[in-house]
């Protein structure tokens, strides 16, 4: 998978947030939304993609903790045998209303629509950051 450096994702031009919320939980189990939502909060400029895309399926899979740290390079290796789609396509700036950045290190991090950081991130005032819209909800 290649890193993501630089970068800030806007929020899809059919969102229909009006600001960064957080996801609801729904069914069973926690949805990736919800999982990505509450790694990027609690951490955030600690996770690259990989990590998120790694701690989101050990959640949701239910392995273990210590079971994880043991395992980690192979499940890494069995993860990322095939292709993961990047934030653009994540639910977050999708439909809750999060900017994604990442930052020179591949790290990143959730700004909400309603902020004037995100603002700033949107009229591109970061220099060296590349700004692309989150995938459309639903096709033109």
């Amino acid at each position: 998978m290649k890193p993501i450096h630089k970068t800030f994702v806007l929020v899809a031009a059919d969102c229909p947030a009006s600001r960064g919320r957080a996801p609801l939980a729904k069914g069973a189990g926690p949805t990736v939304a919800l999982l990505q939502y509450e790694l990027l909060t609690s951490r955030p400029y600690t996770l690259t993609l990989e990590d998120l895309i790694l701690a989101v399926h050990v959640r949701r899979a239910g392995i273990p903790e210590a079971e994880a740290a043991k395992r980690e390079a192979a499940i890494r290796a069995e993860l990322f045998a095939k292709p993961h789609p990047c934030m653009r396509a994540s639910p977050l700036p999708k439909s809750y209303g999060w900017g994604v950045h990442h930052d020179e290190d591949g790290r990143i991090a959730i700004v909400g629509v309603e902020t004037e950081e995100y603002a700033r991130f949107a009229r591109g005032e970061f220099a060296g950051v590349e700004v692309v819209p989150a995938m459309r909800n639903k096709r033109a």
